[in-house]
């Protein structure tokens, strides 16, 4: 399986995961030489070419949309795009994502596996928390029991799910022997995961004093509204060039492009298609172009009728007109899905064929579920570029299979978690992640993020297995076993991969144009400057 050509194209940065020779051929094992890597910043990842010098001092000010009054600083808690900036900011992880969704150290300085893959040592860097005190085994240790206490419902859970936490323990104050449940071939990603930070042992006061071994410090936080940090000179990484950071909660396109055009703010998170169109070439600001990051979806719950039905989903796989949604709904700012998350993406199943609208069929499979007049609710939001407008198509199209979608909006503030619980039919979209980690956060039994309640033990089985896998060709044999099911009945109907793009004042530097959302050098700001 190879990456499809045009996303190469557009993204160069987006390749296949390297490859550490290693015997077996299990990707990214061995003793690495990982000392001293910081995960590209503007070196390494082509930011800052024609920047000039970088400038140190200024405030950034940064808008997203929010949470509302909800908000927190927890990093574990975190859901949303503007969670993880700040918690980018304030806190740091093991390891990250790269531009390829390789694992890039952070905190570690290094991991190295045993010979039957169910240990892995990891060696700590020396950082420092903002309050002096160094990170050490205990604080990572802390932070990952955490994240799995069962009582919660921390995103990463499910990611953390191969590690034996109650086995693990320090070898020293910079050493972690993490002790797998299962031999796990690709660890790095497990403590690369969303929402993985590192706290201080026994930290729980997290919207008050968050101390973290981030880049940057808080001075104020009002949930909703904007929170304000200041630079961390003593930040392993090298202090940031900003004196200050201010990210500001704007749930409305407009207001972000607005207060961008009025130098109010310099970055604007998150524009849609015609906007980032619009102003391509006006001058006025710059227009980022994260090529093809992001997944566009429609979500249906398997769990409850209608598409507890597999027919049913079948039935809406085949009523999606993908490329008039890409048209449509992104401007054409993308390209078409297949119904699976990842394209381009190592693992990615791109043998399989690309599905059609086919409405005859469409409406056999309802007829055969006794659905032939069917009505059902599209829960969408202003919350994402191009929902409302991919909404109002899927309405239309799905009429012409005798399907009648009453579209309902949602609020901004709640969208996300609201999806999680209630109703049966949603828009969705993610940004970059391993396909690995898109599993095991969103379709094991287990996941806490599991929007569409995809549950099949015999998938989470395989899952199991090809986490255990040493050899690479066996393993990927296993993910295209899974990914098969879910063309086949799974509940994602993946209908594109959108371009994610940012809108920055001409006055802001360094930053990195080959990021998808979600990996290191997305929305990080240590990094960039006012010039």
């Amino acid at each position: 399986m190879t990456a499809s050509p045009d996303r190469a194209a557009h993204l160069p940065g987006l390749r296949r995961r390297r490859l550490l020779a290693a015997a077996g051929g299990v990707a990214g094992l061995g003793a690495l030489a990982l000392a001293g890597c910081s995960g590209g910043g503007i070196a390494g990842t082509g930011a800052g070419k024609g920047d000039g010098t970088p400038r140190r001092g200024g405030r950034l000010r940064a808008a997203f949309a929010g949470g509302g009054a909800s908000e927190t600083l927890d990093p574990h808690l975190g859901n949303l795009f503007a969670d993880a900036a700040r918690s980018k900011a304030l806190f740091d992880k093991l390891a990250d994502y790269g531009a390829d969704l390789s694992a890039v150290p952070r905190l570690a300085e290094g991991w190295e596996p045993n010979a039957a893959l169910d240990r892995w040592t990891v060696t700590l860097r020396r950082a420092e928390f903002h309050d002096g005190k160094p990170v050490t085994a205990a604080d990572v240790l802390y932070s990952y029991r955490r994240i799995a206490d069962p009582a919660q419902a921390y995103r990463a859970r499910a990611s953390l799910e191969p590690i034996d936490l109650k086995a693990s323990r320090a070898r020293g104050e910079r050493t972690v022997e993490f002790v797998l449940k299962r031999p796990t071939a690709e660890f790095p990603n497990v403590i690369a995961a969303f929402g993985t930070s590192i706290v201080q042992d026994g930290a729980t006061a997290f919207d008050r004093d968050p101390i973290g071994s981030g880049p940057f410090r808080l001075v104020s936080f009002a949930p909703g509204r904007s929170t304000v940090l200041r630079r961390n000179d003593t930040h392993w990484d090298g202090a940031p060039h900003l004196d200050e950071l201010e990210f500001v909660v704007a749930n409305e396109e407009s207001a972000r492009i607005n207060a961008l055009l009025g130098g109010q703010i310099e970055y604007a998170h998150e524009l849609n298609p015609a906007t980032g169109r619009a102003h391509e070439k006006g001058g006025a600001i710059e227009i980022v172009r994260l090529r093809n990051s992001a997944m566009q979806a429609f979500a249906m719950k398997s769990d409850r009728p209608p598409f507890d039905d597999p027919r049913v989903r079948e039935a809406f796989f085949l009523i999606a007109d993908r490329q008039e949604l890409v048209d449509g709904a992104l401007s054409g700012a993308g390209e078409i899905g297949n119904d699976l998350f990842g394209k381009g993406y190592e693992y990615y199943a791109d043998e399989l064929p690309q599905r059609e609208q086919d409405i005859g069929r469409a409406r056999r499979l309802l007829r055969q579920a006794g659905a032939e007049d069917l009505r059902v609710t599209l829960d969408t939001s202003s919350v994402a570029a191009g929902f409302t407008e991919a909404a109002g198509i899927f309405r239309d199209q799905a009429a012409r299979a005798g399907v009648t979608v009453d579209v309902r909006m949602g609020s901004k503030d709640s969208y996300w978690k609201d999806i999680l619980d209630t109703g049966t039919l949603s828009c969705y979209r993610s940004g970059a992640m391993p396909i690995e980690s898109h599993i095991s956060q969103r379709l094991l039994t287990d996941s806490t993020t599991n929007a569409t309640r995809w549950r099949d033990k015999t998938f989470d089985a395989l899952y199991h297995r090809a986490q255990s896998t040493r050899d690479r060709t066996d393993r990927a044999a296993l993910y295209g076993r899974m990914q098969r099911q879910l063309h086949a009945e799974g509940g994602f109907l993946v209908w594109g991969f959108g371009d994610w793009i940012l809108g920055t004042a001409r006055s802001l530097r360094g930053v990195v144009r080959e990021a998808p959302a979600n990996t290191l050098d997305w929305a990080r700001f240590d990094k960039v400057w006012l010039a």
